[in-house]
């Protein structure tokens, strides 16, 4: 226990560690990942297309930058004769924030429920509230680092960044726990239904030209069960000519190109 200490950290993890993380049900039942908000955009690749900055741009980066430094530069609130112990002072919700956030609460409760919309994510659930009120005094001091008062305003936007965060936990969350073969397979079926050419594909195409994840004939061989079990794929007894090449094994891609 550290009396007076705050901790924040912002981290950054690689799409495989974060499935790793998501997906530990000890790490999950041990409070870790309730205390964590979590979000993780599409990728922008493939858009970022070049423009002109804006003048209003650098402006309000400037401002943005000028406001955090004016707040970074505040002496720290410290407990009376030490040196390195917080003592902040309080700050309250207003009445009608006091109002908003009550009405969030409960609706959270409702859905924590057996067969609510926030079951699955029960952990985070039960401090989204906490959170939505932490995200609320974070911007409001931004706004006004001597305020003493969250206002309705602060609050609906603590509000929607909690259930942000939410539905990011539902969706993350729920994916880290599809087992690592199906994930690969997944992808493959993505790659045989938007890159393959061709009807037909043998296990040859899968391992040389397929996802780089899938690079030897022992995986391409288990990927391709599981799309068959799953319908994707239909074994060709006969063979098939695949890019000019006769192939003993072959199957066709259920809704793939024609």
């Amino acid at each position: 226990m550290l009396p007076g200490r705050r901790l924040c950290a912002h981290l950054m993890l690689q799409p495989g560690v974060a499935d790793r993380l998501f997906g530990d049900d000890i790490l999950a039942d041990q409070g870790l990942l309730s205390r964590l908000n979590i979000t993780a955009p599409d990728s922008a690749a493939g858009t970022r297309m070049w423009r002109e900055e804006q003048p209003e741009t650098d402006r309000s980066i400037k401002q943005y930058g000028a406001r955090l430094l004016a707040v970074l530069e505040r002496p720290l609130p410290l407990r009376p004769g030490t040196t390195n112990e917080l003592a902040p002072r309080k700050i309250v919700l207003g009445s009608a924030a006091t109002r908003h956030w009550r009405k969030f609460a409960d609706y959270v409760e409702a859905n924590v429920a057996p067969g609510g919309k926030l079951e699955e994510i029960r952990g985070l659930a039960n401090k989204l509230a906490e959170h939505s009120a932490r995200l609320a005094a974070v911007l409001a001091l931004v706004d006004d680092i001597d305020t003493g008062t969250i206002d309705a305003e602060h609050i609906e936007a603590g509000i929607a960044l909690a259930e942000h965060y939410a539905a990011e936990a539902l969706r993350l969350f729920g994916g880290a726990r599809i087992p690592a073969d199906l994930a690969l397979a997944r992808r493959l079926l993505d790659w045989l239904l938007k890159a393959w050419p061709e009807a037909v594909i043998s296990l040859p195409e899968i391992y040389r030209l397929g996802p780089n994840a899938v690079r030897d004939k022992a995986t391409a061989e288990k990927l391709v069960k599981i799309l068959v079990d799953h319908g994707w794929l239909e074994h060709l007894p006969n063979g098939a000519v695949i890019a000019g090449q006769r192939r003993r094994e072959a199957w066709r891609v259920v809704g793939g190109a024609r």
